[in-house]
């Protein structure tokens, strides 16, 4: 009987540190650190001489899906403690001017289609918010929590039970780097 074995590898710059704790992978670059578990996935790791490699043997469909998932996601961590990642989103309104204010670990919408109660957004940790006249940019080295912050502040300001083609109020994400 053959053994099938699947696999990819991720190469490691120079001026990034990667560390394998079984599933565990930290990555820590000039923008940060990153961590995440893959201890979900049954794959094998290993990591020598600058190259992280992953790899199934006898794999089912979803395990050589898992293959290619991992290594992207590594990829993106470097990327992320390298470059970093940039959501850049547009407030927009027409009929009510809303203004908001960053309180800690949320936005504050006031304001928004004449509403008096105010509307909340989550910032996750290790995410960066800062304004910049009409646009919010969202930066930090994790992707997913960058993509999860700008998308509960796009959410925060979802219109409901109004004709959407009138009531083009809102944040929305328009750039992401």
């Amino acid at each position: 009987m053959t053994v099938q074995i699947v696999e990819n590898s991720v190469t490691v710059p120079e001026d990034v540190d990667l560390t394998l704790d079984g599933h565990k992978v930290a990555v820590t670059g000039a923008n940060g650190r990153v961590e995440r578990d893959f201890g979900h996935t049954k794959l094998s790791l290993d990591y020598q001489e600058r190259v992280l490699r992953v790899w199934a043997e006898n794999p089912r469909k979803k395990q050589v899906a898992l293959v290619n998932t991992i290594t992207s996601h590594v990829r993106n961590m470097i990327k992320g403690v390298t470059e970093g990642f940039t959501y850049r989103l547009k407030i927009v309104f027409i009929h009510f001017p809303m203004n908001f204010q960053l309180q800690g670990d949320k936005i504050v919408i006031n304001n928004f289609v004449g509403e008096q109660k105010a509307r909340e957004a989550k910032i996750l940790e290790g995410v960066q918010v800062h304004v910049e006249g009409d646009d919010i940019i969202v930066t930090g080295p994790d992707i997913e929590k960058v993509a999860q912050t700008a998308a509960n502040i796009q959410q925060s300001t979802h219109i409901r039970n109004k004709d959407l083609r009138k009531f083009l109020d809102g944040i929305y994400v328009y750039k992401k780097e």
